[in-house]
């Protein structure tokens, strides 16, 4: 039974022009994996599936899945939060009880190199080596909702009319978004589930942008740190990134990440030409119902092989002057971010340094919070907040000069944004770190670490190693099954 019927909706037209329905079906049977393999078995292109692991341990209320949007955003040159707030300007949402506050909008991702639309004096000409597009969002007027703590699925479709449309218009908005849910409820009902063709696997080994052993990026650690002698930075977080020859189809690569590495963040994002592969522990910013957050993760060990082991690690981790020194100066930058956008009496830290523990690594992390002041917008606190400032460094803007003029090229997906810009007005992204991007027969994975003056350069590159580890174990693994 759909939620809201036609009388309802034309009730609701003075409340706003964008009012979600939906159909909810039992879910004892579907899983977010089977409903999205159900869902493109005609066509995985501009589709994708949201899914998170709390902490890296606890699975949270909601997993999304989304395919053919309405509009593609493209953007190869500019700023491309215009293009969403172009879009979502026309939007009056209407909030429905039973409902997340993602129900549809722009999913997609926002490359690292975007930042020089938001701070020009970060623009260089750096080498494109990967070759897509500053941004892509895909416009989703209709989602499929998993909702487990109920566990329940509901597939939503927002009825989307002008500010001015007769009964008869909002009846055929009606019409098309009651369709959407139908036709979905028909996919998710078929008993078979398609499964990604997959050939014989053709391999490499990966070969790294920095050379054998990082020579080059040890010798990038000690150009760093002369900076920070002559007191331009105080920490700068250079990277490398992997290259791999393989044809794994991206999403059987998703099915073992989501195993190997459980994260707050997990996505398989199809643009059609290339896709992204992701489980990214840290969140870049969130907006909801004017609240701002952000999570900085600063300060890295490798998990123990026990749990014995993993407590000491922790011990050790939690007490390291170095990285603890770190890890605050890092959680001020973020809170001077959401200071620039939110009421400073309501800037806090709500958590300083816990430990999270995720399949190859722990981090210590910070949770910091604002309330938007008038006259700012969700979008305006991406833009302060863009790029984190645990994947540029200190102060910001000079780190990030600083890393392009060492790396000497774009870093494209890597430390940028992936995820949702809301019709509601919410904002949920994540920094694109321990995420893959697969292009053209090979799949390109990058990481980097925070460099200050006590840096050790040669445990700096096996940080990263670390960092790329349970990225580079997912595919071997995969590899391995299907060959």
């Amino acid at each position: 039974m759909i939620s809201l019927s036609l009388n309802q909706i034309l009730e609701l037209k003075s409340k706003g022009n964008t009012i979600p329905i939906f159909k909810q079906l039992k879910n004892d049977l579907v899983t977010p994996i089977s409903a999205y393999l159900k869902l493109t078995k005609h066509s995985m292109v501009n589709s994708f599936l949201l899914e998170s692991i709390l902490g890296g341990e606890k699975i949270a209320r909601y997993s999304f899945i989304g395919n053919k949007p309405r509009k593609v955003l493209n953007r190869f040159d500019g700023d491309p939060i215009i293009d969403i707030e172009k879009e979502l300007s026309k939007v009056r949402y209407v909030n429905v009880d039973n409902l997340p506050s993602f129900t549809g909008g722009a999913v997609g991702f926002i490359s690292y190199d975007c930042v020089q639309y938001f701070e020009p004096t970060t623009k260089c000409n750096a080498k494109d080596t990967l070759k897509i597009p500053d941004a892509v969002l895909m416009m989703c007027d209709t989602v499929v909702v998993f909702d487990h703590l109920f566990s329940v699925i509901k597939v939503v479709s927002n009825v989307m009319f002008s500010d001015n449309a007769s009964p008869k218009e909002i009846e055929i908005a009606y019409t098309k978004a009651v369709n959407a849910i139908n036709e979905i409820e028909n996919l998710l009902d078929d008993p078979n589930t398609p499964v990604p063709e997959q050939g014989p696997m053709i391999t490499s080994e990966p070969i790294s942008n920095v050379g054998e052993k990082g020579i080059q990026i040890v010798i990038i650690l000690i150009q760093i740190k002369d900076f920070i002698v002559t007191g331009d930075v105080i920490q700068t977080v250079p990277s490398q990134r992997l290259k791999k020859r393989t044809n794994l189809h991206p999403f059987n690569a998703y099915r073992k990440l989501r195993t190997v590495n459980p994260s707050p963040y997990m996505f398989y994002v199809d643009f059609g030409t290339f896709q992204l592969v992701g489980a990214s522990p840290e969140m870049l910013v969130k907006v909801e119902n004017n609240e701002v957050y952000m999570h900085p993760i600063a300060g890295t060990r490798k998990r123990g092989k026990d749990e014995e082991e993993d407590i000491e690690l922790a011990k050790d981790l939690i007490s390291d002057l170095k990285e603890r020194s770190e890890h605050v100066m890092l959680v001020d930058l973020g809170r001077n971010d959401v200071n620039r956008v939110c009421d400073p009496k309501t800037v806090t830290v709500d958590s300083l340094m816990h430990i999270e523990r995720y399949a190859h690594v722990m981090h210590i992390v910070s949770n910091v919070s604002g309330t938007l002041r008038e006259g700012c917008t969700p979008f305006d606190a991406f833009r302060s907040i863009f790029p984190a400032g645990t994947v540029s460094g200190a102060p910001k803007v000079r780190a990030m000069q600083i890393i392009y003029e060492l790396e000497k090229e774009k870093r494209g997906v890597y430390a940028g944004a992936v995820g949702s810009f809301g019709y509601s007005g919410g904002i949920d992204t994540c920094i694109a770190i321990r995420t893959m991007l697969f292009k053209d027969g090979h799949v390109y994975l990058q990481a980097g670490g925070g460099i200050v003056h006590d840096s050790d350069p040669q445990a700096e590159y096996e940080e990263t190693i670390n960092k790329l580890k349970s990225n580079v174990v997912a595919i071997e693994m995969a590899e391995a099954f299907y060959q």
